[in-house]
């Protein structure tokens, strides 16, 4: 009798870093690129390090430009070397950020108007400088943190799709709501390809107080695109991808505030189970063990994998498993 076959336990995704984007990247063509149409939405949409560059690089440009009109009338900056670009560009920035050393000073009419003309600048710039820097400080975020992997694991006889969040903050995320979207690329009968989302219906999709972790299930059945020999290589001829969405209300600063992942269907792991986070401890209170959260082990019972209708079916229901069991991880 030849001995089944080992069972490939799954391997761990390779972490994701943080800021890999949800959606996917797009090159829009034929479109102007002009962030100063919209300027307040461009510096509210970059990252800190992307902002203060923004913020320095428009400050250093600004008192060069006010250095080259200091420096077009010679003799115009008492106690200023004579076409000295350094010592007018110093002159601007004392002038615009307010310092005012005394050591230089306007000499002539032309140069009083020219640093009029940029004190306004300067108080023009500061106020919207410290707007937006507030702004984006204050803005509510969400740290949510989402499973590496999803899982198909067998709940009271039937196929679920799972995935786990958590609320990193431990705090209250009132009446939270989640979406887990399938976009997959269709083609109409007329030829157009079309990139359709379609909602997949989750157990629960609904949680009042949602303040350490969530286990997220869709059920598998008939009306799932999930559902049926060929349903993943279907999938993958479609380019089909997951997002999940979370929506709620920070408890901590009462404002509104959402999270978004993607998961490729390579993230799926056939038959893998994830591993308990809560233990109970001899006192009788609960440890979460967050260094676990994305580990997914094989202790689950296996889900029947999926195969094509033209693959040659296994002779026998114990074969089937052990085939199911010895391939958990989806190419």
């Amino acid at each position: 009798m030849s001995r089944p076959p080992p069972i490939e336990r799954p391997r761990r995704a390779r972490r994701r870093r943080t800021e890999e984007p949800v959606l996917p990247n797009i090159r829009a063509v034929g479109r102007p690129w002009e962030p100063y149409k919209d300027i307040y939405h461009f510096l509210l949409r970059r990252s800190w390090t992307g902002f203060f560059t923004v913020v320095g690089l428009g400050f250093l440009a600004a008192n060069a430009l006010f250095a080259l009109l200091y420096v077009a009338q010679p003799g115009g900056i008492l106690n200023a070397r004579p076409g000295s670009f350094e010592d007018a560009f110093f002159f601007s920035v004392q002038t615009m950020a307010t310092i005012g050393y005394g050591a230089m000073s306007p000499a002539t009419r032309y140069t009083h108007l020219v640093v009029t003309v940029e004190a306004l600048v300067g108080i023009l710039s500061v106020a919207l400088v410290t707007g937006i820097t507030f702004s984006k400080f204050s803005r509510p975020t969400a740290r949510i943190v989402f499973s590496e992997r999803m899982t198909v694991t067998v709940r009271d006889g039937v196929p679920h799709l799972m995935f786990r969040l958590a609320n990193w903050r431990h705090n209250q995320v009132l009446e939270a709501h989640l979406r887990l979207v399938l976009l997959r690329t269709e083609r109409t009968a007329e030829g157009e390809v079309l990139r359709r989302p379609i909602e997949l219906p989750l157990v629960r999709d609904h949680n009042a107080l949602f303040s350490l972790t969530w286990l997220a299930m869709h059920r598998i059945d008939e009306t799932s695109p999930f559902h049926g020999p060929e349903a993943l290589e279907s999938l993958r001829a479609q380019n089909a991808q997951l997002f999940v969405t979370l929506y709620g209300v920070d408890e901590t600063v009462g404002q509104n505030i959402h999270a978004r992942h993607r998961y490729e269907l390579s993230d799926i792991v056939w038959g893998g189970r994830f591993r308990d986070l809560i233990s109970d401890m001899p006192d009788g209170s609960r440890r979460l063990d967050y260094r676990v959260f994305h580990h997914i082990d094989d202790s689950a019972v296996a889900a029947p994998r999926p195969e094509p209708a033209d693959s040659p079916r296994p002779a026998s229901t114990s074969a089937s498993v052990s085939t199911a069991s010895a391939d958990r991880v989806l190419p």
